[in-house]
């Protein structure tokens, strides 16, 4: 008769007086098989809010700090950050939002209403932020005092009946329960459980890394809902258009725009300056991605501090900035300068100098406006001039009736400048914002040529007449402008940090298993010790039975298993033992079945007892 117990059910009994009845679920197995610090989920029945502003509140407070809510709030987030991606936004790109309302007038007024020019100062991107900062902050406290109370308790005492554990072990040995209950508990210790003895059982814990991981993903989404607060509210960013030969100081007035924040203002810009010596720009010229941009550098000279100090060289490239104090200055745009001389009647030089264009493809074919104010007077009447056209970096022959001037290669390979001309009021000087890259006609008059309307496409080095004695512009040349942004993001170091923490956190709750093992040993009333194990995780995993068939193995040395014995039952009776008169016979029917005869024999006490692990799933 084998003495190792199987599993017979949820109510069975190993016959050591540690069965316990269905019907019956002790407190101390309930807590046994909690294996989470995660405060108690209350049933819907129960979460009702009793009657009153109390009631309602507490219920609220209760749904707002769950896990399920705060996940929800996590993705409605995510969510809300997708028209950011989309759209152009006022501060970082406000040309390219004003291209783009242009370009889309009939959606462009309910965006404005709906915020989605600046998402992530809306109001409603900054509900769902509040909403998921207080989710967080009253999910992780609770959570923590609860994780910090585990870990000053000990493991829970082992259940009453280890074999309704999914997975366990039973075995004979004689070794005292003492003995084997002190053999169990330094196995543990060395296998880096926390254990303690409680009466004839052992109980054990392993895994707390677990919840360590899962508490630092929550603390680093917090710390990172911190840091993007921090650098909204104490960070600033702006933008310059600088042309070749040219500098920018870090002061208010240099900006072309600046976005503030409520603690970051003018007194809090880092003192530096510098010029854009040159810009070198390099393009795929042949294959498939003809055009395709591969390099751009921004060849740069700064200086840092109030009294400037000695200039430093630099190079400037898409995604490493230039870092300068707790500033970093971005290369994010570039485009072309046509430099023009224009003279007028007289011969007088009332204009000279670089123009940027605006580009408007992946070619850079760009447009812009040559404005000139002083240019004096025209018939005893005060007139001013602009020119509005088209630059295109490598121009076809001809213009095209579908494309135009539309550039053929973004460099400067063949460049043209196609212009028309304007006379009259500019309207500079009425104080009302315009663009610099378009002209206001409301008190201009275009000039025509020849019945037709003035124009002119010209190289490098050409001039053109203006009509109606007006005097003459020359193409003199193309210059080159980069756009940069200068940004003061003080929370990037924590967002970085918390996102890396963030990640390893959640490596760590998925991967470490939380479990606890219990030994128990009993006298059985033939004298023996009866060794129960039984483990539990957190969920069901082939780790479990595999950790508690280790442990098992190495208990073993201290607690064997005892021998197999034969059952009484199986012994024959004197009675029954068999005359010497018929051994030959025996022997002659042994001959006839040789097959029977060679077979080995099964049982006897030469067969030791391996502890026998069953593992029940469902």
């Amino acid at each position: 008769m084998s003495n190792t117990d199987t599993d017979t059910g949820p109510g069975s009994d190993t016959g050591t007086g540690t069965g316990g009845t269905a019907q019956q679920q002790p407190l101390d197995e309930a807590a046994a098989e909690r294996l989470t610090s995660a405060p108690v989920e209350h049933r819907a029945e129960d979460s009702a809010p009793a009657l009153g502003v109390i009631g309602w509140l507490r219920w609220t407070w209760r749904q707002l700090t769950s896990m399920r809510v705060a996940l929800i709030l996590l993705f409605l987030l995510s969510l809300a950050a997708v028209p950011g991606s989309l759209i152009p936004q006022n501060g970082p790109d406000s040309m390219r939002v004003e291209r783009w309302k242009a370009a889309h007038t009939t959606v462009s007024p309910i965006y404005e209403k709906l915020q989605l020019f600046d998402v992530y100062s809306s109001v409603w991107f900054s509900a769902i932020y509040i909403l998921l900062f207080i989710s967080l902050a009253g999910c992780i406290v609770p959570r923590t005092w609860q994780f910090a109370g585990v870990l000053r308790s000990r493991p829970p005492a082992a259940p009453r009946n280890l074999t309704r554990m999914p997975v366990h072990a039973t075995w004979r040995t004689d070794a005292r329960p003492e003995a084997v209950t002190a053999a169990a508990e330094r196995l543990l210790r060395g296998r880096r459980f926390r254990a303690h003895t409680v009466g004839d059982a052992v109980a054990s814990e392993k895994g707390y890394l677990r919840e360590v991981g899962n508490l630092l993903f929550h603390i680093s989404l917090f710390g990172l809902l911190i840091a993007m607060a921090w650098g909204s509210l104490s960070g600033g960013q702006g933008s310059k258009l600088v042309l070749e030969g040219q500098g920018f100081s870090n002061t208010m007035t240099q900006y072309d725009d600046f976005q503030r924040a409520p603690f970051y203002g003018p007194d809090d810009l880092d003192a530096f300056r510098f010029t854009l010596d040159g810009f070198t720009a390099t393009y795929q010229t042949k294959g498939d991605q003809l055009g395709t941009p591969r390099d751009f550098a921004a060849h740069v000279r700064y200086w840092t501090g109030a009294d400037g100090g000695s200039s430093h060289r630099a190079a400037i490239k898409v995604n490493q900035p230039l870092e300068i104090a707790d500033s970093k200055v971005y290369l994010v745009s570039h485009g072309y300068s046509p430099v023009v001389t224009v003279k007028n009647a007289k011969g007088e030089v009332v204009f000279h100098g670089p123009t940027p264009f605006l580009p408007q493809d992946n070619n850079l074919t760009s447009i812009g406006a040559i404005k000139v104010g002083d240019y004096g007077q025209k018939d005893g009447k005060p007139v001013q001039l602009g020119f509005a056209g088209i630059f295109s970096p490598t121009a076809p022959v001809t213009a095209d009736k579908v494309t135009g001037w539309n550039s053929l290669f973004p460099a400067a390979a063949d460049p043209k400048l196609i212009l028309n001309v304007w006379a009259g009021d500019l309207g500079v000087d009425s104080g009302i914002p315009q663009s610099v890259y378009q002209l206001d006609e409301t008190h201009m008059k275009q000039l025509k040529q020849d019945g037709d309307i003035a124009r002119a496409a010209l190289k490098p080095g050409q001039g053109w007449t203006l009509p109606n004695g007006y005097g003459t512009l020359t193409f003199d040349g193309v210059e080159q402008w980069a756009g940069f942004t200068i940004a003061h993001r003080p929370g990037n170091g924590v967002a970085l940090g918390s996102s890396v923490l963030c990640v390893l956190g959640l490596i760590g709750s998925l991967l470490i298993q939380r479990r606890r093992v219990w030994v128990r040993a009993t006298t059985a009333t033939d004298g023996t010790t009866v060794v129960e194990m039984a483990g539990l995780a957190r969920s069901e995993s082939a780790k479990i039975a595999e950790e508690l068939a280790d442990l098992a193995v190495a208990l073993q040395d201290d607690a064997p298993a005892r021998p197999d014995e034969p059952d009484e039952a199986d012994k024959p009776d004197e009675a029954e033992k068999p005359d010497e008169a018929d051994k030959p016979d025996q022997a002659e029917d042994q001959a006839e079945r040789p097959d029977q005869a060679e077979e080995p024999p099964s049982g006897g006490a030469d067969r030791t007892e391996e502890p026998e692990m069953i593992e029940k799933r469902g």
